[in-house]
């Protein structure tokens, strides 16, 4: 059902209430998500971006509902991942021809993607498009998250157009940032940052300046995903200018995995020993296995130290863990110290290669790390929380 909200613009997107992973099953989406795509009326008609591939054909039947799809005189593509391009195919077969502006790159995906020579209209930072009383100036934002994508910032409604950019994966009845629980908004907004903005960090916060210092006014921030930003605005940019730079909370969180119960006795017994040293600070103890690894991520962004702990199992280290490890050099975190924990039965190499993949993803290693063997008893555990207590002083 299409949606107006403001006087010339109107949410014609798709609320996917049953999303539970996105992108495979890289990103957990536990409140769902929506395609946002918005269709701007003046003397002139734009729509901005479609939606996702499964729902091309009720995309352009809604879209049909809500005007004739001959009285389109353009599309802009802020982005062209299938998420947002999924329905342009559909929607070209009943209008071939219309002009379709994008970035440069934003051509080479989407002929790439769906091999076809339709009417591309390349757009650069500052380019225009006059539909009325109203004007689109295009922002281009490389990196935020795709080499082709641009935000757009329409004038007269002071609304910027932003894709991926401040968004979130949140489905909701309400479009509206005022109309959605803030806890939950901001918690899913962060998340949504860290897993797909985060290794963009530098970009992030360039675009971000450029877009202040553009003094754009700006009533609205309507993403590609999630809710629009209309009672707080400005503090979601604020929010990613806080991200970008990375900043972290008096933190440290112990990640740890388990077969039988060892490496989670150690976990616990050096939390106790951090505890000790910082009362003040916080410790995350958290179950790679158990936990949802995006929301693990989330933790790991906002500490300034982090441990990692597992059994070592063929020679090696858990599934989960590894999983994690990988994830966290592919997000490029920085600036936080780290070391690593867990318990062997013979062999005992988990704990060295922790260390090492710490260290390749852009962690400080702090100390080479603590094994305990087979199960750890009452002298073991004291002196986990001496390690744990040791720790904490590298970073007091």
């Amino acid at each position: 059902m299409a949606k107006k909200i403001s006087e010339k613009v109107t949410w014609v997107g798709k609320t996917d209430w049953d999303l539970r992973h996105f992108h495979g099953d890289e990103l957990s989406t536990h409140h769902g998500s929506s395609y946002n795509s918005y269709l701007i009326r003046d003397k002139k008609v734009a729509l901005l971006d479609t939606v996702w591939l499964p729902y091309d054909h009720e995309f352009v039947d809604r879209l049909k509902e809500e005007i004739d799809l001959d009285k389109i005189d353009y599309i802009v593509m802020n982005h062209n991942e299938v998420d947002h391009s999924g329905a342009l195919p559909e929607l070209l077969r009943h209008r071939p021809g219309i002009p379709i502006y994008c970035t440069k790159k934003g051509e080479a995906i989407l002929r790439g993607q769906y091999h076809q020579d339709w009417n591309f209209v390349n757009v650069k930072t500052g380019d225009t498009l006059t539909l009325g009383d109203t004007t689109l100036t295009f922002i281009e934002a490389p990196m935020l998250h795709w080499p082709d994508t641009m935000f757009c910032h329409l004038s007269g409604e002071d609304i910027l157009f932003s894709n991926d950019g401040f968004g979130q994966h949140l489905a909701s009845g309400s479009l509206f940032d005022d109309q959605i629980d803030n806890d939950i908004l901001f918690a899913e907004a962060e998340k949504y940052y860290v897993n797909i903005l985060n290794p963009f960090n530098a970009m992030v916060a360039k675009k971000v300046k450029q877009i202040i210092d553009m003094n754009l006014p700006i009533k609205m921030i309507c993403p590609s995903h999630g809710v629009i930003w209309r009672d707080k605005p400005n503090a979601i940019i604020e929010k990613y200018q806080l991200w970008s730079a990375g900043g972290q909370a008096d933190q440290v969180t112990i990640i740890y995995d388990t077969m039988w119960k060892s490496t989670e006795k150690m976990a616990t017994a050096i939390a106790d020993g951090i505890r000790a040293k910082l009362p003040d600070t916080k410790v995350v103890v958290v179950c790679a296995s158990e936990a949802d690894k995006n929301d693990i991520l989330v933790e790991v962004s906002r500490s300034k130290a982090i441990l990692v702990g597992s059994p070592t199992i063929n020679n090696g280290i858990s599934y989960a863990i590894a999983g994690l490890l990988e994830m966290m050099k592919g997000l490029k975190f920085k600036g936080k110290k780290a070391a690593a924990f867990g318990s062997y039965g013979w062999s005992g190499e988990g704990v060295k290669q922790i260390s090492a993949a710490l260290s390749a993803a852009g962690m400080e290693i702090v100390n080479d790390g603590m094994k305990a063997l087979w199960v750890p008893d009452n002298d073991v555990l004291a002196q986990c929380r001496d390690f744990g207590g040791v720790f904490a002083e590298t970073i007091a």
